[in-house]
């Protein structure tokens, strides 16, 4: 299994957003990373320099969101609802866009469920919770 370190995930965010600067030719996932990139100008300065992306600390007692988590969150989502898994994900996500009117606000919605499952994870110490993080993504519909 592929763990990117925090330093690999910025790296590859910064040089995505470089290439679709230049034009130059992507992988089918850095074109989902660009599309998710393009959704969101208010990260473009902080991919504009992978060094000062390397160095920044996005710590929680800070205000300031980490974009490279943001981004990668929605990779997660897209993935997961590419392939059904957990099962269940794209139907709760299909209803929840159809009720907030974008795909976008739903995958915003989806992350806080998503964020919740690696929170209690990590907590307990404990798999992630696939159907406990549909059941949270249906309650939101």
């Amino acid at each position: 299994m592929f763990t990117p370190s925090s330093h690999d995930v910025r790296r590859f965010f910064c040089e995505v957003y470089r290439k679709s600067n230049a034009n130059e030719i992507m992988d089918p996932i850095e074109l989902i990373a660009r599309d998710w990139i393009m959704a969101h100008p208010e990260y473009h300065e902080q991919l504009k320099d992978v060094e000062a992306a390397i160095a920044r600390d996005y710590s929680v007692e800070g205000s300031e969101a980490n974009p490279f988590l943001h981004l990668s969150m929605h990779l997660s989502i897209t993935e997961q609802l590419s392939i059904d898994q957990p099962r269940g994900i794209r139907q709760a996500f299909i209803g929840l866009a159809r009720k907030l009117g974008t795909e976008h606000a739903a995958h915003h919605e989806i992350m806080e469920c998503l964020g919740e499952m690696i929170w209690n994870s990590q907590r307990r110490g404990v798999p992630p919770d696939g159907a406990a993080y549909v059941e949270a993504v249906k309650r939101r519909i």
